[in-house]
C-alpha cells in the first residue's frame, strides 16, 4: 500500500494533469472561429413559465 500512495498514486495525478494541460492548449492550434466560445442565442433556449411548473390538481387550490 505504501508503494501506491508514494509512487503510482502521484504519478496518476501528474499524468492527469498533463492531458488537461495538453488539452486546454489545443485551443491554439484551432482555427480561429473554432477557438471562440460558442454563441449564445437568445432565440434557441425557451423558458417555460412558473405557471406550466404546478399541478393542475394543485392549482384549484
Amino acid at each position: 500500500m505504501a508503494i501506491f500512495r508514494q509512487y503510482i498514486a502521484p504519478l496518476l495525478v501528474v499524468i492527469i494533469f498533463f492531458i488537461a494541460l495538453v488539452a486546454t492548449s489545443a485551443r491554439i492550434f484551432l482555427p480561429a472561429d473554432m477557438a471562440a466560445p460558442a454563441p449564445v442565442d437568445s432565440g434557441i433556449g425557451l423558458i417555460m413559465p412558473a405557471s406550466n411548473l404546478i399541478p393542475t390538481s394543485l392549482a384549484s387550490f
